[in-house]
Protein backbone atom coordinates (compact mmCIF):
# COMPACT_ATOMS: atom_id res chain seq x y z
CA UNK A 1 0.00 0.00 0.00
CA UNK A 2 2.81 2.37 -0.63
CA UNK A 3 4.11 4.64 -3.51
CA UNK A 4 7.66 3.52 -2.37
CA UNK A 5 9.05 1.16 -4.54
CA UNK A 6 10.78 -1.94 -2.86
CA UNK A 7 13.84 -2.83 -5.21
CA UNK A 8 15.62 -6.06 -5.10
CA UNK A 9 19.23 -5.59 -3.82
CA UNK A 10 22.10 -4.63 -7.21
CA UNK A 11 23.97 -2.26 -8.42
CA UNK A 12 21.58 -1.13 -11.37
CA UNK A 13 17.84 0.20 -9.40
CA UNK A 14 17.28 1.93 -6.42
CA UNK A 15 18.51 -0.23 -3.79
CA UNK A 16 19.40 2.11 -1.24
CA UNK A 17 21.17 -0.20 0.88
CA UNK A 18 25.16 -0.76 1.56
CA UNK A 19 26.61 -2.98 -1.22
CA UNK A 20 29.91 -2.43 -0.13
CA UNK A 21 31.33 -5.77 -0.59
CA UNK A 22 29.99 -9.00 -1.66
CA UNK A 23 29.08 -10.74 1.76
CA UNK A 24 26.71 -7.77 2.72
CA UNK A 25 25.33 -8.31 -0.79
CA UNK A 26 24.39 -11.74 -0.81
CA UNK A 27 23.15 -11.73 2.62
CA UNK A 28 20.77 -9.30 1.66
CA UNK A 29 19.60 -10.18 -1.28
CA UNK A 30 19.28 -13.86 -0.16
CA UNK A 31 16.40 -12.41 2.26
CA UNK A 32 14.69 -10.31 -0.41
CA UNK A 33 14.08 -12.98 -3.10
CA UNK A 34 13.31 -15.91 -0.63
CA UNK A 35 12.35 -14.04 2.85
CA UNK A 36 10.39 -11.09 2.23
CA UNK A 37 7.08 -10.74 1.56
CA UNK A 38 5.21 -8.60 -1.10
CA UNK A 39 2.25 -7.85 -1.35
CA UNK A 40 0.93 -6.41 -5.06
CA UNK A 41 -1.96 -5.49 -6.68
CA UNK A 42 -4.06 -7.47 -8.99
CA UNK A 43 -6.79 -7.95 -10.51
CA UNK A 44 -8.61 -9.98 -8.21
CA UNK A 45 -7.37 -7.98 -4.86
CA UNK A 46 -4.22 -8.39 -3.63
CA UNK A 47 -1.70 -11.08 -3.58
CA UNK A 48 1.48 -11.52 -1.11
CA UNK A 49 4.83 -13.75 -1.72
CA UNK A 50 8.35 -13.53 -1.85
CA UNK A 51 9.54 -11.82 -4.87
CA UNK A 52 11.17 -15.46 -6.27
CA UNK A 53 7.74 -16.54 -6.73
CA UNK A 54 6.33 -13.22 -8.33
CA UNK A 55 8.81 -14.63 -11.30
CA UNK A 56 7.32 -14.93 -14.63
CA UNK A 57 7.84 -17.69 -17.29
CA UNK A 58 10.08 -16.23 -20.24
CA UNK A 59 8.11 -17.44 -23.76
CA UNK A 60 9.52 -18.65 -26.53
CA UNK A 61 6.45 -16.98 -28.61
CA UNK A 62 8.00 -13.66 -27.36
CA UNK A 63 11.96 -14.39 -27.06
CA UNK A 64 12.52 -16.93 -29.97
CA UNK A 65 15.95 -16.87 -29.70
CA UNK A 66 15.42 -19.37 -26.22
CA UNK A 67 14.95 -23.09 -26.77
CA UNK A 68 12.10 -24.88 -25.30
CA UNK A 69 14.01 -26.57 -22.54
CA UNK A 70 15.09 -23.20 -21.23
CA UNK A 71 11.41 -22.03 -21.49
CA UNK A 72 10.49 -25.36 -19.28
CA UNK A 73 13.21 -23.98 -16.63
CA UNK A 74 12.75 -20.56 -17.10
CA UNK A 75 11.73 -19.77 -13.34
CA UNK A 76 14.53 -21.44 -11.47
CA UNK A 77 16.86 -20.36 -14.33
CA UNK A 78 15.89 -16.57 -13.88
CA UNK A 79 16.38 -16.87 -10.07
CA UNK A 80 19.97 -18.27 -10.28
CA UNK A 81 20.98 -15.96 -13.29
CA UNK A 82 19.84 -12.82 -11.58
CA UNK A 83 22.30 -13.74 -8.43
CA UNK A 84 25.36 -14.64 -10.53
CA UNK A 85 24.28 -11.00 -12.77
CA UNK A 86 23.85 -9.02 -9.57
CA UNK A 87 26.90 -10.84 -8.19
CA UNK A 88 29.38 -9.67 -10.91
CA UNK A 89 27.99 -6.44 -10.73
CA UNK A 90 28.82 -5.76 -7.02
CA UNK A 91 32.41 -7.16 -7.15
CA UNK A 92 32.77 -4.92 -10.76
CA UNK A 93 31.48 -1.70 -9.31
CA UNK A 94 34.00 -2.47 -6.02
CA UNK A 95 36.90 -3.63 -8.02
CA UNK A 96 36.85 0.15 -10.16
CA UNK A 97 36.15 1.80 -7.53
CA UNK A 98 36.01 2.52 -4.29
CA UNK A 99 32.55 1.92 -1.89
CA UNK A 100 31.79 5.53 -0.96
CA UNK A 101 32.50 6.78 -4.20
CA UNK A 102 30.29 4.55 -6.67
CA UNK A 103 27.93 4.16 -3.94
CA UNK A 104 27.66 8.40 -3.40
CA UNK A 105 27.55 9.13 -7.20
CA UNK A 106 24.46 5.97 -7.31
CA UNK A 107 22.06 7.84 -5.16
CA UNK A 108 22.45 11.26 -6.56
CA UNK A 109 21.57 9.38 -9.82
CA UNK A 110 18.52 7.68 -8.42
CA UNK A 111 16.79 10.77 -7.25
CA UNK A 112 17.37 12.54 -10.14
CA UNK A 113 16.61 10.06 -13.14
CA UNK A 114 14.52 7.31 -10.93
CA UNK A 115 12.70 9.20 -7.97
CA UNK A 116 11.79 12.19 -9.33
CA UNK A 117 10.59 10.37 -12.75
CA UNK A 118 6.87 10.12 -11.98
CA UNK A 119 6.29 13.85 -10.64
CA UNK A 120 9.18 15.27 -13.00
CA UNK A 121 6.80 13.50 -16.15
CA UNK A 122 3.45 14.49 -14.22
CA UNK A 123 4.92 18.23 -13.87
CA UNK A 124 5.61 18.47 -18.17
CA UNK A 125 1.96 16.99 -18.94
CA UNK A 126 0.61 19.58 -16.19
CA UNK A 127 2.18 22.34 -17.29
CA UNK A 128 3.04 21.87 -21.10
CA UNK A 129 0.21 19.62 -22.29
CA UNK A 130 -2.11 20.34 -20.30
CA UNK A 131 -4.68 21.45 -23.53
CA UNK A 132 -4.32 18.17 -25.03
CA UNK A 133 -7.47 16.48 -25.76
CA UNK A 134 -6.08 12.55 -25.75
CA UNK A 135 -2.97 11.62 -24.04
CA UNK A 136 -1.31 8.62 -24.89
CA UNK A 137 1.17 7.05 -22.86
CA UNK A 138 2.97 3.74 -22.41
CA UNK A 139 4.64 2.32 -19.78
CA UNK A 140 3.43 3.51 -16.86
CA UNK A 141 3.86 1.97 -13.36
CA UNK A 142 0.39 1.56 -10.95
CA UNK A 143 2.02 4.52 -8.96
CA UNK A 144 2.05 6.89 -12.10
CA UNK A 145 -1.54 6.31 -12.54
CA UNK A 146 -2.43 6.77 -8.52
CA UNK A 147 -0.47 9.93 -8.50
CA UNK A 148 -2.00 11.62 -11.48
CA UNK A 149 -5.40 10.98 -10.40
CA UNK A 150 -4.69 12.58 -7.14
CA UNK A 151 -3.15 16.11 -9.06
CA UNK A 152 -4.57 18.65 -11.46
CA UNK A 153 -4.61 16.19 -13.95
CA UNK A 154 -7.14 14.30 -12.02
CA UNK A 155 -9.43 16.95 -12.04
CA UNK A 156 -8.86 18.04 -16.13
CA UNK A 157 -8.62 14.51 -17.23
CA UNK A 158 -10.70 10.93 -17.77
CA UNK A 159 -7.39 8.59 -16.42
CA UNK A 160 -8.01 5.23 -18.26
CA UNK A 161 -6.14 2.08 -17.33
CA UNK A 162 -6.34 -1.20 -18.51
CA UNK A 163 -8.75 -3.52 -16.81
CA UNK A 164 -6.24 -5.91 -16.61
CA UNK A 165 -3.20 -4.34 -15.25
CA UNK A 166 0.31 -5.70 -15.80
CA UNK A 167 1.21 -5.45 -11.88
CA UNK A 168 4.34 -7.80 -12.50
CA UNK A 169 6.10 -5.88 -14.60
CA UNK A 170 4.10 -2.50 -13.41
CA UNK A 171 4.34 -1.03 -17.29
CA UNK A 172 0.84 -0.31 -18.61
CA UNK A 173 -0.18 1.72 -21.55
CA UNK A 174 -2.81 4.22 -20.69
CA UNK A 175 -4.77 6.85 -22.17
CA UNK A 176 -5.75 10.41 -20.81
CA UNK A 177 -8.91 11.87 -22.20
CA UNK A 178 -9.87 15.94 -21.56
CA UNK A 179 -13.21 16.11 -19.65
CA UNK A 180 -14.23 19.19 -21.16
CA UNK A 181 -13.75 17.39 -24.25
CA UNK A 182 -15.12 13.97 -23.99
CA UNK A 183 -18.03 15.17 -21.03
CA UNK A 184 -19.35 11.31 -20.70
CA UNK A 185 -15.73 9.62 -20.24
CA UNK A 186 -14.84 6.34 -21.68
CA UNK A 187 -17.69 4.27 -22.60
CA UNK A 188 -15.86 1.19 -22.78
CA UNK A 189 -12.80 -0.78 -22.65
CA UNK A 190 -12.43 -2.97 -25.93
CA UNK A 191 -8.89 -3.87 -25.73
CA UNK A 192 -10.39 -7.98 -25.24
CA UNK A 193 -11.80 -7.96 -28.49
CA UNK A 194 -8.55 -6.38 -30.18
CA UNK A 195 -6.27 -8.87 -28.70
CA UNK A 196 -9.01 -11.96 -29.87
CA UNK A 197 -8.92 -10.84 -33.25
CA UNK A 198 -5.46 -11.22 -33.95
CA UNK A 199 -4.90 -13.58 -36.69
CA UNK A 200 -5.32 -17.72 -35.59
CA UNK A 201 -2.53 -19.95 -35.31
CA UNK A 202 0.14 -16.31 -34.91
CA UNK A 203 2.13 -15.59 -31.90
CA UNK A 204 2.14 -12.12 -31.34
CA UNK A 205 4.72 -10.56 -28.61
CA UNK A 206 2.62 -8.96 -26.34
CA UNK A 207 2.55 -9.07 -23.24
CA UNK A 208 -0.55 -7.78 -20.20
CA UNK A 209 -0.77 -4.28 -20.27
CA UNK A 210 0.70 -3.50 -23.53
CA UNK A 211 -2.86 -2.62 -25.40
CA UNK A 212 -5.46 -0.17 -24.15
CA UNK A 213 -8.47 0.49 -26.65
CA UNK A 214 -11.50 2.65 -25.99
CA UNK A 215 -14.47 4.09 -27.24
CA UNK A 216 -15.62 7.56 -26.29
CA UNK A 217 -17.96 10.40 -27.87
CA UNK A 218 -16.75 14.19 -27.75
CA UNK A 219 -18.97 17.06 -27.23
CA UNK A 220 -20.27 17.35 -30.57
CA UNK A 221 -21.32 13.37 -30.45
CA UNK A 222 -18.76 12.01 -32.97
CA UNK A 223 -17.73 8.36 -31.67
CA UNK A 224 -14.22 7.56 -31.64
CA UNK A 225 -11.91 4.52 -30.59
CA UNK A 226 -8.65 5.69 -29.01
CA UNK A 227 -5.70 2.86 -28.23
CA UNK A 228 -2.60 3.57 -26.60
CA UNK A 229 -0.03 0.65 -27.48
CA UNK A 230 3.39 -0.23 -26.02
CA UNK A 231 5.54 -2.38 -29.11
CA UNK A 232 8.00 -4.88 -28.20
CA UNK A 233 11.81 -4.18 -28.78
CA UNK A 234 11.79 -5.16 -31.85
CA UNK A 235 8.85 -3.61 -33.19
CA UNK A 236 7.38 -7.39 -34.64
CA UNK A 237 4.01 -7.03 -32.97
CA UNK A 238 3.07 -3.34 -34.23
CA UNK A 239 1.71 -4.46 -37.16
CA UNK A 240 -0.27 -7.28 -36.28
CA UNK A 241 -1.92 -5.27 -33.48
CA UNK A 242 -2.88 -2.85 -36.05
CA UNK A 243 -4.26 -5.13 -37.99
CA UNK A 244 -6.30 -6.72 -35.06
CA UNK A 245 -7.25 -2.73 -33.97
CA UNK A 246 -9.08 -2.98 -37.53
CA UNK A 247 -10.41 -6.44 -37.98
CA UNK A 248 -12.43 -5.27 -34.24
CA UNK A 249 -13.88 -1.92 -35.25
CA UNK A 250 -15.16 -3.84 -39.15
CA UNK A 251 -16.38 -6.69 -36.76
CA UNK A 252 -18.49 -4.42 -34.74
CA UNK A 253 -21.65 -2.67 -36.47
CA UNK A 254 -21.30 -0.41 -33.42
CA UNK A 255 -17.95 0.16 -34.17
CA UNK A 256 -17.89 1.03 -37.94
CA UNK A 257 -18.52 4.58 -37.85
CA UNK A 258 -15.81 5.42 -35.35
CA UNK A 259 -13.06 7.50 -35.72
CA UNK A 260 -9.28 5.74 -34.20
CA UNK A 261 -6.81 7.91 -33.16
CA UNK A 262 -3.97 5.46 -32.24
CA UNK A 263 -1.01 6.56 -30.04
CA UNK A 264 2.20 4.35 -30.10
CA UNK A 265 5.67 3.57 -29.35
CA UNK A 266 5.66 1.21 -32.50
CA UNK A 267 10.07 0.31 -32.06
CA UNK A 268 10.35 0.79 -36.00
CA UNK A 269 13.58 0.72 -36.85
CA UNK A 270 15.30 3.07 -39.71
CA UNK A 271 17.78 -0.08 -40.63
CA UNK A 272 16.01 -3.12 -39.27
CA UNK A 273 17.28 -6.46 -38.97
CA UNK A 274 15.23 -8.13 -41.90
CA UNK A 275 13.10 -10.30 -40.41
CA UNK A 276 14.23 -9.61 -36.15
CA UNK A 277 12.80 -6.14 -36.61
CA UNK A 278 10.04 -3.79 -37.64
CA UNK A 279 11.18 -1.64 -40.74
CA UNK A 280 10.01 2.02 -40.30
CA UNK A 281 8.62 2.28 -43.89
CA UNK A 282 7.19 -1.19 -44.18
CA UNK A 283 5.44 -0.28 -41.42
CA UNK A 284 3.93 3.24 -43.04
CA UNK A 285 2.48 0.83 -45.98
CA UNK A 286 0.84 -1.39 -43.60
CA UNK A 287 -0.86 1.87 -42.03
CA UNK A 288 -1.59 3.24 -45.53
CA UNK A 289 -3.09 -0.41 -46.82
CA UNK A 290 -6.21 0.26 -44.25
CA UNK A 291 -6.71 4.03 -45.31
CA UNK A 292 -4.70 5.51 -42.14
CA UNK A 293 -2.11 7.98 -41.88
CA UNK A 294 0.58 9.27 -39.48
CA UNK A 295 1.44 12.55 -37.70
CA UNK A 296 4.35 11.90 -39.65
CA UNK A 297 2.20 11.75 -43.12
CA UNK A 298 2.00 8.54 -45.51
CA UNK A 299 5.53 8.38 -46.12
CA UNK A 300 7.52 9.08 -42.43
CA UNK A 301 11.37 10.00 -43.28
CA UNK A 302 13.07 7.05 -41.69
CA UNK A 303 15.86 9.45 -39.75
CA UNK A 304 13.32 11.88 -38.06
CA UNK A 305 14.39 9.95 -34.52
CA UNK A 306 12.34 9.82 -31.41
CA UNK A 307 14.88 8.23 -29.60
CA UNK A 308 18.09 8.86 -28.76
CA UNK A 309 19.42 6.39 -26.08
CA UNK A 310 22.45 4.29 -25.44
CA UNK A 311 23.27 1.84 -22.71
CA UNK A 312 26.16 1.49 -20.37
CA UNK A 313 26.91 -2.30 -19.11
CA UNK A 314 25.17 -1.58 -15.87
CA UNK A 315 21.85 -3.10 -17.01
CA UNK A 316 20.83 -6.55 -18.31
CA UNK A 317 20.52 -6.48 -21.87
CA UNK A 318 24.29 -6.67 -22.11
CA UNK A 319 23.61 -6.64 -26.36
CA UNK A 320 22.44 -3.20 -26.23
CA UNK A 321 25.46 -1.68 -24.58
CA UNK A 322 27.94 0.25 -25.67
CA UNK A 323 30.89 2.71 -25.13
CA UNK A 324 30.47 6.35 -24.58
CA UNK A 325 32.03 7.05 -28.27
CA UNK A 326 29.91 5.01 -29.49
CA UNK A 327 26.93 6.00 -28.02
CA UNK A 328 25.84 7.51 -31.33
CA UNK A 329 26.16 4.76 -33.63
CA UNK A 330 25.71 1.85 -31.73
CA UNK A 331 22.54 3.56 -29.41
CA UNK A 332 18.66 3.46 -30.20
CA UNK A 333 18.49 6.46 -32.38
CA UNK A 334 15.32 5.81 -34.38
CA UNK A 335 12.00 6.54 -35.35
CA UNK A 336 9.90 4.51 -33.01
CA UNK A 337 6.79 6.96 -31.68
CA UNK A 338 3.37 7.79 -33.81
CA UNK A 339 0.06 8.75 -34.09
CA UNK A 340 -2.34 7.10 -36.43
CA UNK A 341 -5.86 8.55 -37.49
CA UNK A 342 -7.91 7.57 -40.64
CA UNK A 343 -6.94 9.40 -43.95
CA UNK A 344 -10.92 10.54 -44.39
CA UNK A 345 -11.38 11.49 -40.82
CA UNK A 346 -8.29 14.08 -40.06
CA UNK A 347 -5.19 16.00 -41.34
CA UNK A 348 -2.76 17.29 -38.99
CA UNK A 349 -2.23 20.55 -39.18
CA UNK A 350 1.04 20.91 -36.79
CA UNK A 351 2.94 17.91 -35.29
CA UNK A 352 5.98 18.44 -33.63
CA UNK A 353 8.42 15.93 -31.56
CA UNK A 354 9.92 17.23 -27.80
CA UNK A 355 12.63 16.14 -25.56
CA UNK A 356 13.06 19.00 -22.70
CA UNK A 357 9.77 19.27 -21.80
CA UNK A 358 9.37 22.80 -23.47
CA UNK A 359 7.78 21.59 -26.74
CA UNK A 360 11.53 21.56 -28.32
CA UNK A 361 13.52 18.59 -29.50
CA UNK A 362 17.53 19.05 -29.22
CA UNK A 363 18.60 17.04 -32.11
CA UNK A 364 21.60 14.65 -31.71
CA UNK A 365 21.14 14.78 -27.56
CA UNK A 366 20.75 11.16 -26.11
CA UNK A 367 18.05 11.11 -23.37
CA UNK A 368 16.91 10.61 -20.59
CA UNK A 369 18.41 13.96 -18.82
CA UNK A 370 18.11 15.02 -16.00
CA UNK A 371 15.43 17.59 -17.23
CA UNK A 372 13.70 15.27 -19.48
CA UNK A 373 12.96 11.78 -17.60
CA UNK A 374 11.99 9.78 -20.54
CA UNK A 375 14.23 7.54 -23.27
CA UNK A 376 11.20 8.47 -25.86
CA UNK A 377 10.39 12.09 -27.04
CA UNK A 378 7.06 13.61 -26.54
CA UNK A 379 4.96 13.21 -29.63
CA UNK A 380 2.54 15.71 -30.17
CA UNK A 381 -0.01 16.43 -32.85
CA UNK A 382 -2.95 18.42 -33.85
CA UNK A 383 -5.60 17.66 -35.89
CA UNK A 384 -8.64 18.87 -37.63
CA UNK A 385 -11.62 16.86 -39.06
CA UNK A 386 -12.03 16.50 -43.01
CA UNK A 387 -15.20 18.08 -44.03
CA UNK A 388 -17.28 16.32 -47.06
CA UNK A 389 -16.14 18.74 -49.98
CA UNK A 390 -12.15 17.80 -48.53
CA UNK A 391 -12.66 14.26 -49.27
CA UNK A 392 -14.72 14.47 -52.69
Amino acid sequence: GSDESVCRPTVINMYGGDLGNLKLWWEAWEKFMFDTPLTIQTKDGTRTDPPYKMLQPIKKAKYPDITPEEEAVSLPLQTMCGAIFDAILVHMMNTVSAPDVWQSLKKTMVENLNRQKVPHTLDILEKVYVASDIVTLQEVSGSFIEQARKRALGQQYWIVSPGEMDAVRDQNSVIFLKKETFPAGPSAEITALVENSFEEGVAVPIAKGDILAITATDRDGIPFVVTSFHGDTNGLATKPVLSAIVKAMNSDSTLVTHKLVFGLDANTYEKAKPGKQQDVLEWADHYLSYGLTSCWGDKPNPSNYTTFNSRTYLQPQLNKACKKSDKRANGDVNPKDFILFGKKDFKATKTWKDNTGEKKYTEDMAFPTLNFPSDHGILATVLEPITTTEIS
